[in-house]
């Protein structure tokens, strides 16, 4: 059983046949838009106060048929949201974020199905693939047209973490959300290192598979301190490197750091607490984690998290945040003086996990970095995406090698 079966499921029973926009929703689904990474997908609609109907997609084709067992995705809303939904993709993200669609257990399979659905042929569609680059396969989501921008997630987050920022720059930009190798739907290969330069290895190996010579970059969290890697060790491969509460080397004294020098990752590959007590401690760690984009993350976290290899993968990555060197030759501040692609921090003035105190250690190491303080936590670009996505697009759009520009907002 998946990680997500977990999330419990409350819908009434078909009652007679589908409502018109699901039919039309089916009907037009595109398998090139959504690389399922499965031979069949159960998707699940629910029609508030109707009832649900599955859609099953096997081998590229789509066919709706009663509820049954257990799906892979669940998608709920009025048949009035559902009217929307069918009429236009960007309303069914609008009324996603308004909290009138749900989407849980697999956000992946969700809006790759919404997005099979959209009836759109333009250029810079939403589309979902996955990539073979020379290591781990890569699953993706992408739109638009333009300079490439390359979004990576945090630490046990996934792409989906950044459908809001796909949608908010698609207009000025190709925007490209990746899942790391061991991470959402791409492969999670045991053993791998899943350090600083495990991770930026896989985003260049990622970049020649699509034939990008040159991209921007937008980390947050762990994704910031790879964008961060790949700036240092290929910056002719990158032009500009956004930063949302980036991850990096304590400064301070790490007591643990013998220890977990001894420790492997591979424990992970063991279950030692059982599955109903890491979704509650999940859960407490996150008060509103039963709710919009929260309770999609939690699920997509709980998703990779409740496999052995994604737990390891999860367990290798923390491991090497504590433990990357901060001074020295090859320490991580001593090399961040030397970074040549202009970057912009964003930090969040509530972030418990990333302080602002570290603000100053960037300004005093790298003073032509830009920095943007906002009034939010960790995850910027869902708990403010509304400034988060000006300041990106004023930065990503900036010419030449200066533009970069330091500035608080409220």
């Amino acid at each position: 059983m998946s990680a997500a079966a977990s999330v419990p499921l409350r819908v009434r029973p078909s009652l007679g046949e589908p409502p018109r926009p699901l039919v039309e929703l089916v009907d037009r689904f595109d398998c090139e838009v959504f690389d399922a990474r499965q031979r069949v997908t159960r998707v699940r609609l629910e029609v508030i106060d109707r009832g649900a109907w599955d859609v099953l997609i096997r081998e590229g084709v789509a066919s709706l048929t009663a509820p049954a067992g257990t799906p892979d995705t669940l998608l709920s809303a009025t048949e009035a949201a559902w009217r929307r939904i069918a009429r236009d993709l960007r309303l069914a993200m609008d009324t996603y974020q308004a909290g009138r669609l749900r989407i849980r257990r697999n956000v992946h399979a969700g809006v790759g199905f919404l997005a099979a659905t959209s009836n759109d042929r333009e250029p810079g569609r939403l589309r979902f693939a996955s990539v073979a680059t020379r290591g781990p396969r890569l699953s993706l989501v992408e739109a638009g047209t333009g300079p490439t921008v390359l979004a990576i997630h945090g630490l046990g987050a996934t792409k989906s973490s950044f459908l809001s920022t796909v949608a908010a720059l698609a207009d000025d930009f190709r925007v490209i959300a990746v899942d790391l190798p061991g991470f959402g739907d791409s492969d999670k290969p045991i053993g791998a290192a899943y350090d600083a330069r495990f991770f930026a290895e896989a985003v260049t190996d990622l970049l020649d598979a699509l034939e990008l010579d040159r991209v921007h970059l937008l980390g947050n969290s762990l994704g910031g301190r790879i964008a961060l890697e790949v700036g240092l060790s290929c910056p002719g491969r990158v032009s500009r490197i956004g930063l949302l509460a980036p991850s990096l080397a304590w400064r301070r004294g790490r007591p643990w750091q013998p220890l977990l020098r001894l420790v492997r990752p591979e424990l992970g590959l063991l279950q030692l607490a059982p599955r109903p007590v890491v979704e509650r401690f999940v859960r407490w760690l996150i008060p509103d984690a039963d709710d919009g984009w929260a309770a999609a993350g939690v699920d997509e976290f709980l998703r990779a998290y409740l496999t052995r290899s994604g737990r390891a993968a999860f367990y290798a990555a923390a491991r090497h945040i504590y433990l990357d060197e901060p001074h020295g030759e090859r320490g991580f501040w001593t090399r961040l003086a030397t970074l040549k692609p202009p970057a912009l921090f964003v930090w969040g003035r509530h972030d418990r996990l990333v302080p602002l105190a570290f603000a100053r250690h960037v300004a005093e190491t790298l003073p032509r970095a830009g920095q943007l303080e906002l009034d939010c936590g960790h995850v910027p670009q869902i708990e403010l995406p509304g400034p988060t996505h000006t300041a990106l697009c004023d930065f990503f759009a900036a010419r030449g090698a200066g533009g970069v520009r330091t500035r608080l907002a409220g």
